[in-house]
């Protein structure tokens, strides 16, 4: 059950709030449908309910606001838009990676994918998909962690009629095994075609809510549309015929040759113009959209401070210029007669806020104030039986009296935007990420092809030491091939993720999580020791067929050597991952590593040989036999030459520079969640 109270979005300068005050209820078992034309404000109020933008109001879930519940994908599956993967992913990875991210088993995406009929689909890659299957795949993205409640923006947009058919039914099927469904649309045929529940929104405010038996009474009405070139005499006739049968029919002059027939069917009206002679181009029946305000009473009638635009009968497809010629009697309804106010009569207008007791735990509430539901015991989570039992209405929260600081203002609480959440499993989303498509394969076989060339071509020269030939490090590039291929891998981890917001669709951007920071570090890694291995390897044996063994003969430092190389690679891996995490792209992250031996480099030398600076001894013999303990297995020398390899330009500009990125990182971490 959805229990939305209050909700307001922020002031825009001179403005009114696009959202002012809207409350309702989803029930479980049911669709629920927010409807409004464009503008009307139901986006915002599913960014309000989700916490994704600030405002006032409280939305409760199943008795609990979505920032109290510990994992929300599991409790609400939310699409609010396309599927925003990288396209050259496929489905099946897509989804298996949501899982990683949803902490759910694998195997869960090759169920939703059954369930959605894409299983056939399933090695596509996103970027072909039509219309109808990208909105398939975002309701399996919705359903792949087995949420309770469904909430979806327009999910029918642009699809056709058979699609928009499979798709609510997929949403009626889940009402049916007990899941609360809301949905928004524009179109008021379609909310009575397939909601159980009608909450109509104008100009950020609601204007009713009503069951769907009501909102078809009040808001849609039949009629028969007719063109004739003679339509002010056939209005005339019809108009006679009614007053002499004493019936209820209403004719409505749209403009032309249009007429708009209420209270008849298309029998009666062909009959008439059969026997009077007249001519008619067009007949058909019609249901009308009697405007947002149709069937509005109490405070929904009273919020609005003037009747919506062509809220009469002849509004439809398009605006009449309406001639009434026979006013309709008290037959022909205009307006329900039913409440549709979502509360009860006694609920005030303003609403008092919620007491902080309230979001931090589940109110007692007197017996009566609630509406109790029943939910299957296989969609109901275990931690909350309880509070389904005492769950208060939406009515009751508004009724009470809080001793906070927002209740002595008469305004409900402020709505601060929920994180962005993290990936249960962050190692295996990252592995499922870089391997899921092409790009990483083709940089990797990229680089190896390069760096051979690049060592050939540098043996063919002459004058390169052995070490540099190996590396295929020129001395006039600033970074040899594998560094740059390690560098912009490590680019990619969050760029990509930027370009293409999968863990955080609803608002487009990446959850700065230190988890998910440390997986990427440890997969670029990883992958760099790998990538600067086979470049070694590759070289060394494209050498040797060429020129022989003796230019690939191993150098008697070959540990230091080696340590310096894989330190290279995998620090420009790193730097790339940590400036792309900062500047949010690729490019930047990729300028980052370049800018190392570029700019940083100069400065550090710069810095160590003025003659105001004394570098010492970093692990000096004597102080080596001080020690009371000795390193294991010779291990001071080994600190003694990493840490000449640190004192080096390179390495010490790219461990400033990887210092520089973490903290950088971090700040704008914390900058986040201050916010």
């Amino acid at each position: 059950m959805i229990q939305a109270i209050g909700l307001t979005s922020g002031t825009r300068k001179e403005l009114p709030p696009a959202v002012d005050d809207v409350s309702f209820e989803a029930h479980a078992g049911r669709v629920t449908v927010l409807l409004g034309a464009p503008g009307a404000g139901k986006t915002t109020t599913l960014g309000l309910m989700l916490e994704l933008q600030r405002g006032r109001g409280i939305t409760y879930f199943r008795g609990r606001p979505l920032h109290r519940i510990p994992h929300p994908a599991r409790e609400v599956g939310v699409l609010l838009g396309d599927v925003p993967g990288h396209p050259a992913r496929t489905v099946r990875g897509h989804l298996r990676m949501l899982c990683a991210a949803a902490g759910v088993p694998g195997r869960r995406a090759d169920e939703v994918l059954e369930a959605v009929g894409l299983v056939s689909l399933g090695d596509e890659r996103l970027g072909t998909l039509s219309r109808g299957m990208d909105r398939r795949l975002g309701l399996a993205c919705a359903l792949l962690p087995d949420p309770h409640t469904l909430v979806l923006d327009d999910p029918a947009r642009g699809l056709s009629v058979r699609e928009a058919r499979w798709l609510y039914g997929m949403l009626r099927a889940h009402a049916d095994q007990g899941g609360t469904v809301l949905c928004t649309t524009a179109d008021p045929k379609e909310a009575a075609r397939v909601a159980d529940r009608v909450v109509t929104l104008e100009r950020g405010r609601l204007v009713a809510d009503q069951e769907a038996a009501d909102f078809s009474r009040t808001r849609l009405r039949p009629r028969v549309a007719v063109r004739s070139p003679h339509a002010a005499r056939l209005a005339a006739l019809l108009a006679q015929e009614a007053r002499a049968a004493q019936r209820s029919v209403e004719v409505v002059r749209e403009g032309g040759n249009r007429l708009c027939v209420y209270g008849s069917t298309c029998a009666d009206v062909g009959e008439t113009a059969f026997r009077n002679g007249i001519v008619v181009h067009q007949l058909a029946d019609e249901v009308a959209d009697m405007g947002p305000g149709a069937g509005a009473t109490g405070r929904a009638a009273d919020d609005k401070a003037t009747p919506a635009d062509g809220t009469g009968p002849g509004t439809g497809e398009s605006a009449p210029s309406t001639t009434r010629l026979p006013s309709p009697t008290a037959g022909t309804p205009r307006h329900a007669t039913a409440d549709p106010r979502p509360f009860p009569a006694t609920a005030p207008r303003q609403h008092p806020g919620v007491p902080a007791d309230a979001q931090q735990q589940h109110p007692d509430v007197p017996a009566g104030a609630g509406t109790p539901m029943s939910v299957p015991p296989d969609r109901k989570a275990p931690e909350d039986s309880a509070a389904e039992d005492d769950r208060p209405t939406a009515g009751a929260r508004s009724r009470r009296a809080g001793g906070t600081a927002d209740a002595g203002d008469g305004l409900p609480p402020l709505i601060a935007v929920r994180p962005a959440p993290r990936p249960l499993r962050p190692l295996r989303y990252e592995i499922r990420r870089a391997t899921g498509i092409r790009t990483g394969f083709l940089i990797g076989a990229g680089v190896l092809v390069v760096s051979a060339l690049t060592a050939v071509l540098l043996a063919r020269v002459g004058h390169t030491p052995q070490p540099r030939l190996l590396a295929a490090w020129p001395r006039e590039l600033p970074l040899p091939p594998a560094a740059l291929g390690a560098g912009l891998l490590g680019a990619l981890a969050f760029g990509d993720e930027f370009r293409h917001p999968a863990l955080a669709a609803d608002r487009g951007t990446v959850p700065r999580r230190l988890g998910l920071l440390t997986a990427k570090l440890l997969v670029a890694s990883v992958t760099a020791l790998v990538l600067a291995v086979l470049t070694v390897g590759c070289d060394a044996e494209v050498l040797y067929l060429l020129y022989g063994r003796e230019v690939v003969e191993v150098p008697a430092d070959w540990i230091p050597l080696s340590a310096g190389w894989l330190g290279l690679v995998t620090g420009c891996a790193c730097a790339g991952v940590l400036a792309a995490g900062v500047f949010r792209s690729t490019t930047a992250g990729l300028a980052a590593v370049v800018a190392v031996p570029l700019l940083v480099v100069p400065l550090v030398r710069k810095a160590t040989e003025t003659p105001s600076v004394r570098t010492p001894a970093l692990v000096s013999r004597p102080s080596r036999d001080g020690l009371p303990l000795r390193w294991p297995f010779g291990g001071e020398h080994h600190l003694d030459a990493v840490l000449r390899l640190v004192a080096q330009p390179v390495g010490g500009a790219l461990t400033l520079s990887l210092a520089a990125l973490l903290c950088a990182y971090l700040l704008t971490n914390l900058r986040s969640r201050v916010r």
